[in-house]
């Protein structure tokens, strides 16, 4: 019986023989009885290569596609690459791994009207399943060499404290808290947003992000400042649960017609709910702060990601520049008559 239906089920099933006896059962994933008989015959023909002349068995991109999911059903991407995957699957549907093409891919992704830091996030997925494939999986000879489309560099947009100020006697009174206890700590809008009464020690002056509700997968200790203490005591009793509420509830999103309203009043274009982080970064480094200290209070997953605030801050290097005040003072200065 090569192929058959069960009564629980809408797809014909596969039931092969191989050349060394192993029984094979498997879903065609198909209710079409010709193109399931079609996957049987590929299949019962792949065995037989591998077993008499020695060939690597094929593999098509939905195998890949499927072991990837499982193999990865445990980290926090996994939402994201059943997003990408839903692009590159109606794709290369039915096509064996070895069949794949780096400029059938590139071709692909050019077609997706979206950033280029966006279409490396399909390309970097696309590129780590056929890796694998070839690297552990063995059912790949060799995976198409991908390289990554080049984006700008990452925007550092920030206002001034007084701008900040006016920005938050614009706001709704429940915005103006979450956004001053954002300016005040540094945290992403999802940390905000959700963070519970649990997750606080105030007698320590302390707020834990827990390693699921950190983008870098690692737990943070947050330091609460005299302002974000002062916002949390106005909250108590509002919720027995979560922090920050509006008629309550805990507030879902952040970037609202309120918040871009008063952008707007303020007088401050250019302007996302994430650049507060950038304001927070900006305001610690102009104040002194290192940025080894800065890394570990953002939780920042590598050096490099700070970096990006070491133009705001020259007073390291003001003593360096100093060594050449004797030799330039000793010059003769020219007057004016």
């Amino acid at each position: 019986m090569p192929i058959y239906k069960q009564e629980s089920s809408q797809y014909w099933y596969i039931d092969i023989i191989g050349p060394s006896g192993e029984r094979i059962r498997r879903s065609s994933r198909t209710a079409n009885k010709e193109e399931a008989q079609e996957l049987h015959d590929r299949l019962k023909s792949d065995l037989w290569r591998v077993r008499q002349l020695g060939d690597r068995q094929k593999h098509t991109f939905e195998e890949a596609a499927l072991r990837w999911l499982q193999e990865n059903s445990h980290k926090r991407s996994l939402e994201n690459d059943k997003l990408f995957l839903r692009h590159f699957v109606p794709i290369f549907r039915g096509q064996y791994l070895n069949e794949i093409k780096r400029d059938a891919i590139l071709t692909s992704v050019s077609k997706l009207h979206v950033s280029n830091a966006t279409k490396n996030r399909h390309l970097a997925l696309i590129r780590a399943i056929l890796r694998k494939a070839e690297r552990e999986w063995d059912w790949l000879e060799e995976a198409p060499a991908i390289k990554l489309l080049p984006e700008p560099k990452r925007r550092v947009r920030w206002i001034t404290p007084e701008q900040a100020a006016t920005l938050l006697r614009e706001l709704p009174e429940h915005q103006r808290a979450v956004v001053t206890f954002a300016l005040a700590t540094g945290l992403r809008q999802s940390n905000v947003l959700n963070l519970r009464w649990l997750d606080i020690d105030l007698p320590r002056r302390v707020a834990w992000v827990h390693h699921d509700e950190s983008k870098t997968g690692k737990a943070m200790t947050v330091p609460i400042n005299d302002t974000a203490v002062a916002i949390l005591r106005e909250q108590f009793g509002r919720h027995p649960e979560f922090v920050f509420t509006y008629r309550g509830k805990n507030i879902a999103e952040a970037n609202t017609k309120a918040w871009r309203a008063a952008l707007i009043r303020a007088g401050i274009s250019d302007f996302r709910w994430h650049d507060l982080r950038h304001c927070w970064a900006s305001w610690l480094v102009q104040g002194g702060t290192p940025l080894i200290a800065l890394q570990e209070m953002g939780g920042w997953s590598s050096e490099q990601m700070v970096k990006r605030y070491a133009h705001l801050s020259a007073d390291h290097l003001l003593g360096h520049s100093k060594l050449l005040d004797d030799k330039l003072l000793s010059y003769p200065q020219k007057t004016r008559g």
